[in-house]
């Protein structure tokens, strides 16, 4: 028994740095294994918002790419529909199944260009809007305030976010005096 408490109660240096030593590597493990994982968690959640990006991107950049196709096409088919307007215009007579004929296949490019996006602008009398007008005349008139749209020579598609082509329009001004 005095053996065994001459070992216990002899002091080892190196046993006692070994103590020491050993509940800091204790605690710093955990601490570092904690480290270890916030910084993981932190990547992960990174690549989360990265992927979440990337794919908000590509949804935006697909419709981006799908409404310029879409306008492309759209803009190849307004000489078709002008050529049909030409013809309608021309027409000798409207009681003529041809002409009733062409007729509806305009309606049906009008309407087909409308749920594309692109109504048709064709209304007169009504203020000039530089966003879907193309000024290509000016009259003088008191009939109309000045700025009224009193003839559309050609038809535009579209709306004021989206044209596709603005109406070419004759508009209003008010008569001077001086010009006789």
């Amino acid at each position: 028994m005095s053996d065994q408490a001459g070992r216990a109660g002899r002091a080892n240096p190196e046993n006692d740095e070994a103590r020491a030593a050993a509940p800091d590597e204790r605690e710093t493990e955990p601490a570092s294994q904690a480290d270890a994982l916030a910084k993981m968690e932190d990547l992960w959640r990174r690549a989360l918002a990265d992927a979440d990006n990337v794919r908000k991107r590509a949804a935006r950049d697909g419709a981006q790419l799908r409404a310029q196709e879409r306008a492309a096409v759209s803009l190849a088919w307004l000489p078709v529909l002008d050529n049909l307007e030409l013809a309608l215009a021309h027409a000798p007579s409207a009681g003529d199944p041809l002409v009733e004929g062409i007729a509806a296949i305009r309606s049906q490019a009008i309407d087909t260009l409308a749920r594309l996006g692109y109504p048709r602008i064709d209304v007169e009398n009504v203020p000039f809007d530089p966003r879907i007008h193309e000024v290509v005349s000016v009259s003088e008139t008191d009939e109309a305030a000045p700025g009224t749209v009193l003839t559309v020579l050609r038809p535009g598609y579209g709306g004021t976010d989206t044209i596709l082509r603005p109406a070419a329009v004759v508009v209003s001004r008010a008569v001077n005096a001086d010009r006789g």
